[in-house]
């Protein structure tokens, strides 16, 4: 395979190829005199054996390759240096470059789609990284430095120098929606066409989306991987029937959420029209989001994020339509994400004094092990506090 770094080009990781001088075989910092724990000989093997770790959450998978490849390519692109030959100064000068990558022709992905990571036209940016993805990005290669090192690949870390100065806790969320914008988002879908087929479907999936995100406090990672398999119904101790969604989130931890009324009427509305019956069956493959056209298959999480960034822009567009004086909430709604949504339907319990233990266990913030066969009396406690006083009121 052509080497693409040494013609000024970039490429995913699983294509880059590299001569001897810029693979890490030789590398500055390569550790000497230690017997390794990992096969790796060369940069991009040794990078592969940590990634492995995280191979089976998707998430983080992703999320330390990126940071990994952007890293590597800009070492020998940039710098004609192996990442294994990087010192602390060139690690200053990436975090420069994290917030301006230029030139933005071969680093920043050309705008209005998501490119494929095999397609020519795909680069390592969206865009110059925040402040707080460029402290995130040096914190993942802070962690790759550390573990070559204990994996006797690397002779040191050079990020090791670096001032470490630990951030202070926010004392408050502050990325979520206020009363006023959350009420502007619905009333924003619930004035989407639905006039033809298509239309009349995706109003639909984004009602069932925003009410999964809000009423349930997921991740957008959660709605794409999990699926209507997991909502189940149990009677409490009253007799009354409940129902419920068991969800696998982030690190693999699994917790159940309580499906409101609210939330499975909306459920039963979706499946509907997408052809199906009101309730899904226990271990139902079908995914909790679906694309428009009938094919049961999961969306991605770019795909979720981009509807939920439509229906911001689309309520910012009517902010603005008021007048002058709504500009500024205009342009905070289209700073939001999917995430803020969670934010928001954590602020909205808590603010509803529901027990800050629900609020913990509806969220997931805290470990839960395995998913209890029977509920037990706090669990029903929590369900008919989610009921009583976190709702969304379409």
């Amino acid at each position: 395979m052509t080497d693409l770094v040494r013609l000024g080009a970039v490429a995913p990781l699983e294509l880059v190829r590299l001569h001897n001088d810029l693979d890490g075989s030789a590398g500055a910092n390569r550790a000497v005199g230690i017997r390794p724990q990992i096969a790796a000989q060369n940069d991009i093997e040794a990078i592969k054996a940590w990634l492995a770790r995280f191979a089976d959450t998707r998430t983080t998978f992703d999320s330390y390759r990126k940071e990994a490849e952007r890293l590597l390519l800009w070492a020998v692109t940039e710098l004609g240096k192996p990442l294994s030959a990087l010192t602390h100064e060139d690690l200053l000068m990436y975090q420069r470059f994290l917030g301006d990558p230029q030139p933005a022709e071969r680093w920043v992905m050309k705008a209005g789609r998501k490119w494929s990571r095999f397609d020519p036209e795909w680069r390592p940016f969206a865009g110059p990284l925040s402040p707080t993805s460029q402290r995130q990005a040096i914190v993942i290669l802070n962690t790759l430095f550390s573990w070559l090192v204990n994996a006797g690949y690397l002779a040191g870390n050079p990020l090791s120098l670096s001032r470490q100065r630990q951030r202070k806790a926010k004392p408050r969320i502050i990325r979520f929606l206020d009363e006023e914008l959350w009420t502007e988002v619905k009333a924003t879908i619930e004035a989407m066409p639905r006039e033809t087929d298509r239309e009349r479907a995706h109003y639909f999936r984004v009602r069932w989306l925003f009410s999964l995100l809000y009423l349930c406090g997921l991740r957008i990672s959660e709605v794409t991987a999990n699926t209507m398999g997991g909502f189940f119904a149990r009677r409490d101790r009253d007799g009354e029937e409940r129902w419920w969604l068991e969800v696998t989130g982030k690190g693999d931890k699994t917790r159940i959420v309580p499906a409101t009324n609210e939330l499975t009427v909306e459920l039963a509305r979706y499946r509907r029209e997408n052809g199906l019956t009101s309730f899904p069956l226990s271990g139902e493959p079908t995914p909790l989001l679906l694309p428009i056209g009938g094919r049961q298959r999961s969306l991605t999480r770019s795909a979720v994020h981009l509807i939920v960034k439509e229906v911001f822009e689309r309520a910012a567009q009517r902010l603005e339509a008021r007048g002058a004086e709504f500009c500024s909430r205009a342009q905070l709604l289209r700073s939001g994400s999917a995430h803020w949504l969670r934010h928001t339907a954590g602020s909205n319990m808590a603010d509803s004094d529901m027990d800050l233990r629900f609020v913990r266990d509806n969220l997931g913030h805290e470990s839960i092990s395995t998913t209890s066969k029977y509920l037990h009396s706090e669990d029903d406690q929590r369900h008919q506090a989610t009921e009583r006083k976190h709702r969304i009121g379409w």
